[in-house]
């Protein structure tokens, strides 16, 4: 075989071998190009995986179209998600229409109480089921709209910790609306967090911020507060707001009574916990120094002879001082336990070298 023979065959061998690879390349180009270009309306987020925890008590009606409309908004985001319903014991068929849009939709997971133990609680197992690193809360009840959520999380990726929803039209009862507005401003003033809508059940968070806060009791309404005092980042955006459609509301007047209770609760558990003395001592002094004050006044009027005997303010004076003494007391054992029980494991750390 000549030369030239041998050329051509090695040059036809060649270009045989580089065919296929050249083919793969354009290939790969061709499908990353239309993977890319399959939805260009989608909204990219920073987030890999969104976990939407949704506590329900008696929702059967709303959880079909809450799944439509929470499918529906995360079509327009990039990230994968999540939907964790927990049934807070509830007594219709709540439970059975979950199960069934769990087969329908394997992205679903539920929990289930055997008996009603409280939203807080709800909201508490559903933290610690959520695998996202962001998570969204949202009542059942399709007063929260779904379609906030690509909103929720765009003002999280701006570098919040913690998004909480304001409804700044609501559309609830006349009484739920302006006890709600009493609440919110005394929950401000306390708190000292400029933020309209505290109880705001649609609210977005970083994933960390739901492994450093512990939820119990009533406290859900506190969790911009409770998030706040770790050391958490908190705004808010307005969101819509719907009417009921199905049911009836889950709110009472005595939960307006037990959220001023929680209230105090969750200003000395973040405020004073730590620090007992700050809180005992301050009633304890001021108390004290107000009976020295009306006694010193009565022991003047005795030495300008005026008789003590039938004197009201001398009993006054005198349970002023005990009950001082009393808060001061109470505030030194209460810095001896914190001193005993104090944890390295408390301080949320932001940076470590």
């Amino acid at each position: 075989m000549s030369q030239e023979n041998k050329g051509e065959q090695s040059q036809r061998k060649d270009q045989s071998q580089q065919k296929p690879r050249r083919r793969y390349y354009s290939r790969n180009r061709y499908y990353n190009k239309r993977r890319s270009s399959n939805r260009p309306d989608q909204q990219k987020v920073s987030f890999k995986k969104t976990s939407v925890v949704v506590p329900l008590l008696n929702e059967e009606e709303s959880l079909s179209p809450l799944h439509i409309e929470i499918k529906k908004a995360f079509t327009k985001l990039t990230c994968d998600y999540e939907i964790i319903f927990v049934d807070d014991g509830s007594t219709d068929k709540s439970l059975d229409t979950i199960k069934r849009l769990a087969k329908e939709n394997n992205k679903i997971r539920f929990i289930s109480f055997k008996k009603n133990y409280g939203k807080s609680a709800a909201l508490q197992l559903g933290f610690k089921s959520a695998k996202g690193d962001a998570i969204i809360t949202m009542d059942a009840d399709l007063q929260d709209d779904p379609a906030e959520i690509p909103n929720l999380l765009a003002k999280l990726d701006e570098g919040w910790d913690l998004v909480s929803g304001w409804k700044k039209t609501r559309h609830d009862p006349f009484i739920k609306k302006h006890t709600s507005k009493l609440f919110n401003y005394v929950t401000r003033v306390f708190s000292g967090i400029k933020i309209h809508d505290f109880n705001c059940g649609l609210k977005a968070y970083r994933g960390e911020i739901v492994k450093r806060i512990n939820v119990y009791g009533e406290l859900h309404r506190y969790v911009p507060v409770l998030a706040n005092w770790e050391g958490f980042s908190v705004t808010e955006i307005p969101v819509k707001h719907h009417a009921r459609r199905y049911g009836k509301t889950k709110f009472g007047i005595s939960r307006f009574f037990k959220g001023f209770v929680d209230l105090m609760t969750v200003v000395f558990t973040t405020r004073y916990v730590k620090r007992p003395m700050h809180l005992f001592g301050l009633i304890g002094t001021f108390s004290f120094a107000f009976g020295i004050l009306v006694n010193l006044y009565l022991s003047y009027e005795w030495f300008m002879g005026v008789p003590l005997k039938n004197r009201p303010l001398l009993f006054l004076g005198i349970l002023l001082i005990i009950v001082g003494v009393q808060f001061f007391a109470v505030g030194l054992l209460g810095e001896l336990i914190a001193h005993n029980f104090q944890d390295d494991n408390e301080y949320n750390v932001k940076e470590r070298n």
